[in-house]
């Protein structure tokens, strides 16, 4: 979800998507508007997931209370940095999070605290050149439960052009060791990817795939449907004037 429309957010739950993610990083919207959009997706199955704007327990405690039960943590380079992430998502004697779920204690019951720590997915994004350095590191800090590789930043930093895929064999080759480091040691990961490469990510071992937006879907279904409507005369501009 990259703008604010818990409707929408309401439509792609009722999709059968395994999760919906509301993006506060790059998104168009902010900490009430990823409330709302959770609230959309309160009837659905799918896990209501947040990437945080930056690896900074006050806004991945808020969201956790909110009702998340999954948080996103951009640029995680260093094991220092996975650590911090992984703190922030629990509860003490695991991590420093502070109690007040208010409307996560609502929605998923008393016995919420004595699970979260088991059940809120902490998934720190492996999207640097310094990050696959440190992979193994990193991977080996205890309450990871994923990692998501965000490829425009990763290609960039290989200097390369941002964009979900590239044949460069050194990208290719971080891509196939997060998914190695991560089979080794139950971890599921996890890539930002396209309709057209989905299948492919998961061919090559990912298990958590996000394959659209919902201003790209949007776009795309209003493009198909215009094509369709301009087809049939054989025009392919608008022709009112």
């Amino acid at each position: 979800m990259s703008s604010p429309d818990p409707v929408a957010a309401e439509q792609m739950g009722d999709l059968d998507f395994d999760y919906v993610c509301a993006d506060l990083q790059h998104g168009i919207l902010d900490y009430t508007d990823a409330v709302r959009l959770m609230m959309g997706l309160s009837r659905s199955a799918a896990m209501p997931i947040c990437r945080v704007p930056w690896n900074e327990p006050g806004i991945i405690g808020k969201l956790l209370d909110a009702g998340a039960m999954g948080i996103i943590v951009p640029m995680v380079n260093t094991v220092e940095q996975a650590k911090a992430a992984v703190s922030a998502c629990r509860f003490w004697p695991e991590g420093s999070r502070s109690h007040g779920p208010l409307r996560a204690k609502q929605i998923y019951g008393d016995d919420y605290v004595a699970n979260a720590n088991s059940q809120i997915a902490c998934i720190p994004m492996i999207e640097t050149v310094e990050a696959i350095s440190n992979l193994d590191d990193i991977l080996d800090v205890p309450g990871i439960n994923a990692v998501y590789i965000g490829p425009a930043d990763l290609s960039l930093t290989y200097g390369l052009p941002p964009r979900p895929d590239n044949d460069d064999e050194r990208f290719q080759s971080a891509l196939q060791a997060v998914v190695e480091g991560c089979n080794k040691r139950g971890i599921a990961p996890g890539i930002h990817t396209t309709p057209e490469l989905a299948q492919t990510r998961l061919d090559q071992g990912f298990k958590m795939v996000t394959i659209t937006s919902n201003l790209s879907a949007m776009a795309v279904g209003a493009g198909q449907a215009l094509e369709k409507l301009r087809q049939p005369s054989g025009t392919s501009e608008a022709s009112m004037y």
